[in-house]
């Protein structure tokens, strides 16, 4: 029997990603927010990537989907399953086997009700029945499948979400900030939703500001820091005053938690960039 470790499910190494930008006339320059990002993930784990706003958090998300603006410029190397993630591959996977999970319920339409949106992909034959054995799955009434976006709570649309994007088949699930601004029992459930996503042997990439309720359900951190990882912990390193911890960096964030007083030493040159919002339960970074 082989003892060699199994490969991961998505692999991203020293990936860069620019933006060709127009000057005037035919100048154009390079703006270049990623430049050196590496995090892995494998069947049944949750990886939780943190950082400041504007750190390159959603644009990993992003470039994995294949869903970056034309004037992208990436480096680097992707891997999936074991092969090379190609931007052809990426179209093939993209809400087949790869399931991206949108910060913004903006991305479901006003307009149209609910069931009709989680059927939208499925097979025909099979749309309603697959939708209400979705709805099921989520705690969602079927009466539900009848209302427009605008009538159901924050945590019911959460819930929508999920459903139009974790169905059968999927095996790498992207979360982009899906639990900024909700009800702590709408939180507890979307995390319980990921929790499930993973022990049904999908990997998970749970992109989020707020550390604690990432530490609920992680296996591991990935901390990014102006384009660059600058760690991957295991979740179990966030403890005490982060000894386990290797980057300083890292140790900062943990400190300026607010059960650590918001950590004074934070607020030093090397973090100046960063405000803590100081009335949230976990910590929430964002760009002065």
């Amino acid at each position: 029997m082989s003892t060699a470790p199994k490969k991961p499910l998505l692999q991203v190494e020293g990936l860069s990603i620019g933006f060709s930008q127009y000057l005037k006339g035919t100048r154009k320059r390079l703006i270049q927010p990623i430049s050196d990002l590496n995090v892995d993930i494998h069947e049944g784990e949750i990886v939780a990537v943190v950082g400041a706003s504007g750190s390159g958090k959603s644009l990993l998300a992003h470039a994995v989907l294949g869903i970056l603006p034309q004037n992208s410029i990436c480096g680097g190397q992707m891997m999936y399953r074991g092969e090379k993630l190609t931007e052809e591959r990426k179209v093939q996977l993209r809400g087949r086997e790869i399931s991206f999970i949108p910060q913004s319920v903006n991305y479901l339409d006003p307009l149209m009700r609910v069931g009709r949106q989680v059927q939208i992909g499925l097979p025909k034959t099979m749309a309603k029945q697959i939708q209400q054995e979705l709805f099921q799955q989520y705690g969602l009434d079927q009466r539900v499948s009848r209302l427009l976006p605008h009538e159901l709570s924050g945590g019911m649309l959460r819930r929508i979400l999920f459903a139009t994007s974790v169905r059968e088949g999927i095996r790498l699930v992207i979360a982009d900030e899906p639990t900024p601004g909700i009800h702590p029992e709408a939180l507890s459930e979307i995390l319980r939703q990921l929790a499930q996503v993973a022990r049904n042997g999908a990997g998970v990439m749970l992109i989020t500001h707020d550390i604690m309720s990432a530490l609920e359900i992680a296996d591991r951190v990935a901390v990014i820091q102006d384009g660059r990882t600058v760690e991957v912990a295991d979740a179990s390193a966030f403890q005490g005053n982060g000894e386990g911890l290797n980057a300083e960096y890292t140790r900062r964030l943990w400190r300026a938690l607010p059960q650590h007083d918001f950590g004074l030493e934070f607020q030093g040159e090397e973090v100046k960039d960063f405000e803590i919002d100081r009335r949230k339960s976990g910590v929430l970074l964002s760009e002065k």
